[in-house]
């Protein structure tokens, strides 16, 4: 899945965090510190991100050529 590029409920901009997201997550930094250093203070905002994976790499694997 792509992440949305604002919250669904609040309409908050999200899709420029993303990457910030994933390399503060990926240096094994807790989730809840990564998001609050990153702003996001809502629950709707959180749980968007909190709720999303990386499909992208396992859909490309059933494409048809």
């Amino acid at each position: 899945m792509i992440i949305p590029v604002r919250c669904f409920s609040c309409g908050k901009t999200l899709g420029h965090l993303w990457e910030r997201y994933k390399k503060k997550i990926s240096e094994k930094e807790n989730p809840k510190k990564a998001l609050d250093e990153l702003g996001l203070k809502r629950p709707c905002c959180k749980s968007v991100f909190l709720g999303q994976t990386d499909l992208i790499e396992l859909v490309g694997k059933f494409k048809k050529s």
